[in-house]
């Protein structure tokens, strides 16, 4: 089974969406929808009980410890599945990429997929430019310390076997930084994986919680404290 963890924070305008998008999108696959409030200060908790009421696929819990890392950590404890995806609230994520991720999964019986939203078959729409610029650069000096051609570390829509997930648990990171954290563990511990291109769309409704200001130091410290694991690792060899 596919588990979905969709972390959110004040979400509300998106939550009937949310509900259409994998309903109506995964017919043909068996899935789970964890949601994780992460401490929603506006209707988000009591809407997503009435829109998700009645419907198996679809979880709600309460994050314990704020933060998108508190919200990964426990959506991965809570999860059913054999595999893991993590998305975004906002349904900036193309849902046939999910579909192509668990099927690569599947048939190639491997331990992520890695997908990257600047490869030449990617569609960006509505990216902010100072953003991607800043996002162009950091991705490509992690690529060059970490000497791995992927170029999207930072993108938070991955697959996981759950089993690999859970030696790594729990996750250090407390912020965004938890989804560069998540694949430098995948490649410096040698895990297998493939990379395909991927589609976004920016955000339609409700307010991006990405800071781009308050994230540098954490983005930082994620990057030393993986590069740290990736020479212990190599000096245990």
């Amino acid at each position: 089974m596919l588990s979905i963890i969709i972390p959110a924070k004040n979400e509300s305008d998106n939550l009937e969406d949310i509900f259409k998008y994998f309903s109506n999108g995964l017919r043909e696959v068996k899935y789970e929808v964890i949601l994780i409030n992460d401490f929603s200060t506006d209707d988000t908790l009591e809407k997503a009980k009435n829109i998700f009421r009645d419907h198996q696929n679809f979880k709600i819990f309460n994050n314990n410890k704020i933060g998108l890392g508190g919200a990964i950590n426990l959506g991965i404890s809570k999860s059913s599945g054999t595999k893991i995806a993590i998305m975004m609230a906002d349904l900036s994520d193309d849902i046939n990429d999910l579909k192509k991720y668990n099927s690569i999964m599947d048939e190639k019986k491997i331990d992520a997929v890695l997908g990257s939203r600047f490869q030449k078959e990617s569609l960006v729409k509505d990216y902010p430019l100072k953003k991607l610029f800043l996002n162009r650069i950091f991705n490509f000096f992690v690529s060059i310390i970490f000497w791995n051609k992927y170029n999207d570390y930072t993108n938070a829509f991955k697959i996981y076997k759950k089993e690999v997930l859970m030696t790594m648990m729990p996750f250090v990171s407390e912020s965004f930084n938890i989804f560069l954290e998540i694949p430098l563990k995948i490649i410096s511990r040698r895990y297998s994986f493939e990379i395909i291109a991927i589609n976004w769309f920016g955000r339609k409704k409700g307010d991006a919680k990405f800071k781009i200001q308050e994230l540098q130091s954490k983005y930082l410290f994620t990057l030393i404290y993986c590069f740290s694991e990736k020479i212990l690792l190599k000096i245990k060899k």
